[in-house]
């Protein structure tokens, strides 16, 4: 067994530690293939099966308690700190909220299984008020979930291979091609991302447009497209704006008046979700549409007025 091989093996419960912990704070790894290579190793016994998914729970708990605590103490300004970190578009960051507003704990046990979703669900968990012993514990086991598949699917048909043939013929082409997958996984997401963005070349309305046009009695229609856990921890809204979730536009669509300029805004500070929803109504023939750069965060920061949103009033607004 070459010297290099015997020094990844001497320490391979680190590096998984360490490669598990650096994906669940964010850096964009592979670490899926990684426990299965984990498991493959195990499968013939130079690294122990408990060993391995042990490593890996607690390591992706530490990391998903980071995040945790982010979404709780923070709010939704965590949410606009993974907009800029993810290389995934804003939408899984919606995903990430529908997903949990529908399955609440569930969504625990299986996100990791989810590309663009495991990641978001501790800080939408934090946001949403939940426990941090029963985030733990749920978490925990779809830690364990995860772990215990992967790892299986590499131990057990490594159970029937020689040590030799896997460890000197394949450790080589493993690590290279786990390299490879590394760097064609940033790229990609790099690369979709800047197209994305490309593709939602808007002209944006800034906050200060905004204000000097509600200020000359203009009505532009103000859409605040948050999600709904956002308003648990900031129910305020810019003056005038309804609440339409971007799932409620094919049923609310007709609510938006054509005759009047349209502004959107959402969390994130790219406008993401305010730009896809902007390309989604002129589809339908609403084409006077304009996101508001920088969101709520930037009309906040300007201190300009806010409405405390009620039900109530939204209708009557609408209407």
């Amino acid at each position: 067994m070459s010297p290099q091989v015997q020094d990844i093996l001497r320490h391979g419960y680190l590096w998984l530690f360490l490669a598990a912990l650096l994906e669940r704070l964010g850096l964009p790894l592979l670490v899926t293939p990684v426990m299965i290579a984990a498991g493959a190793v195990a499968g013939i016994g130079d690294l122990s099966l408990f060993g391995i998914v042990l490593v890996a729970v607690v390591a992706s708990e530490i990391g998903d308690l980071v995040w945790y605590e982010l979404g709780r103490t923070r709010g939704s300004s965590v949410l606009r700190l993974l907009c800029k970190i993810s290389l995934e578009p804003d939408s899984c960051v919606r995903r990430s909220e529908d997903s949990f507003a529908r399955h609440t704990s569930s969504s625990l046990l299986y996100s990791k299984f989810v590309p663009g979703v495991g990641r978001l669900v501790g800080p939408v968990a934090g946001m949403s008020g939940m426990s941090r012993r029963r985030f733990l514990i749920i978490n925990a086991l779809g830690s364990l979930l995860w772990a215990v598949v992967f790892a299986l699917v590499g131990y057990i048909p490594a159970r029937k291979l020689p040590i030799d043939v896997l460890l000197e013929t394949a450790a080589g082409w493993l690590l290279l091609l786990l390299v490879a997958a590394l760097a064609a996984n940033v790229v990609w997401k790099y690369v979709q991302r800047r197209k994305f963005i490309r593709s939602l070349r808007i002209s944006r309305m800034t906050v200060q447009e905004l204000k000097a046009a509600l200020d000359r009695g203009e009505r532009p229609f103000v859409v605040d497209l948050r999600h709904k856990l956002e308003f648990l921890v900031n129910p305020r809204t810019v003056s005038t704006a309804i609440r339409i979730a971007p799932d409620e536009l094919p049923l609310r669509h007709a609510e938006i008046p054509r005759d009047r300029e349209v502004v959107l805004y959402c969390t994130c500070p790219s406008e993401a979700t305010s730009a896809k929803v902007a390309l989604d109504l002129k589809k339908i023939g609403i084409v006077r549409v304009r996101p508001l750069a920088g969101g709520l965060k930037a009309w906040e920061d300007e201190g300009y007025p806010l409405d405390e949103f009620f039900h109530e009033e939204e209708a009557k607004a609408a209407s």
